[in-house]
């Protein structure tokens, strides 16, 4: 996985900015090892997330991305941006096509609105097929902990 870094060019502890600011893009190579091992971690043992042929036989290509995956990555791409002490407040998200092994996500946000010390973000993640993740964070990033 690609780590960028924001716009002071310092990886994470990117504080709270302005409304309309655009997080810079975070590149998700997406391997098998990936989707098993996130649905696995989040005791996801649907087979369809861990079994090609299972997959197959219910009508999917391979094996694909559960969504608590996808909601753990959409939280990391947040914290990566604002920093370790950024406290995610809310997240709401919405899937689209699906994430397969061999293809890359890419997550992208703009930071919509701005309140004191928290910000609500949109976020969109995209990979080959279209768009895989659609939502919006609210995270505040504490006072006392910017730079």
């Amino acid at each position: 996985m690609r780590r960028r870094t924001d716009a002071s060019g310092l990886p994470g502890g990117g504080g709270v900015r302005p409304a309309g600011s655009e997080l810079p893009p975070l590149e998700i190579p997406l391997t098998r090892t990936l989707i098993v091992a996130g649905a696995i971690a989040s005791r996801d043992y649907q087979d369809v997330h861990h079994d090609p042929g299972s997959a197959r036989d219910k009508g999917s290509p391979d094996v694909f991305m559960n969504i608590l995956t996808t909601n753990g990555l959409v939280g990391r791409y947040i914290t990566d941006h604002f920093g370790p002490t950024a406290v995610l407040r809310k997240v709401a998200i919405r899937l689209g096509v699906p994430n397969y092994p061999g293809d890359t996500m890419v997550l992208t946000g703009r930071i919509e609105e701005v309140d004191g010390d928290t910000a609500t973000v949109r976020v969109v993640g995209a990979n080959g097929l279209g768009t895989h993740v659609t939502g919006t964070v609210t995270v505040t990033v504490p006072e006392e902990a910017r730079p």
